[in-house]
């Protein structure tokens, strides 16, 4: 059976040459070449011809312009000294919280590892019930005013509360009223906490 143009060019790896024959087909008539043999060369003589017309092809001044990456806003920690860690989302840009006041604020509350244990604001509705709470150790954890102390209105924070400064116990506040967080919150009471704060009104 006759070569086929692909199979007429053979490369034979004993030999480390390129031998065949080189067929070309015109329009009414066929002629074929004798034997063509090309001599051995070194590898790397290979290796070098055949990377050039490759590097020539990935030349970054040939390639689709790489598109700018924005930088990442990044959110500076502060540590308190009561413990509680803090970065400052939104800074806000209106009246400041102090011990004492009555503030309206939205919060997402989540375990240390990521777990989500309560929210103010509905996941799937968006629709918000805020809490509203006197700010003061007594009737809230502690590592909460901490951080709405110093918040301005419009203003978002992300805390990290050590235990000691959590729920201490089953009376402080925000504390939901659904059995499953309640029972997270409680059960997991000597984990740290991660609470995002958004500070709505100070009544």
């Amino acid at each position: 059976m006759a070569a086929s143009p692909l199979q007429a060019f053979v490369f034979n790896p004993q030999a480390s040459i390129w031998s065949g024959k080189a067929i070309v087909m015109r329009k009414n008539d066929r002629t074929e070449f004798s034997s063509l043999t090309v001599k051995s060369h070194p590898r790397r003589f290979l290796l070098y011809t055949g990377l050039i017309p490759i590097l020539s092809f990935v030349n970054p001044a040939h390639t689709a312009p790489i598109p700018e990456m924005k930088e990442l806003e990044i959110f500076r920690t502060r540590k308190l000294p009561s413990g509680v860690r803090v970065q400052d989302v939104i800074e806000g840009d209106g009246e400041e919280a102090n011990a004492g006041d009555l503030v309206e604020f939205n919060y997402v509350c989540r375990r240390s590892n990521g777990y989500f244990v309560y929210s103010t604001v509905d996941q799937f509705t968006g629709e918000a019930m805020p809490v509203t709470l006197l700010v003061d150790e007594k009737q809230i954890i502690e590592g909460l005013k901490d951080v709405l102390v110093g918040m301005k209105v419009g203003g978002k924070r992300r805390a990290l509360i050590p235990p000691s400064l959590g729920y201490v116990n089953e009376n402080l506040k925000p504390m939901p009223e659904e059995f499953g967080p309640r029972r997270s919150l409680l059960s997991h009471a000597k984990e740290p906490l991660v609470f995002e704060v958004q500070l709505l009104k100070i009544l």
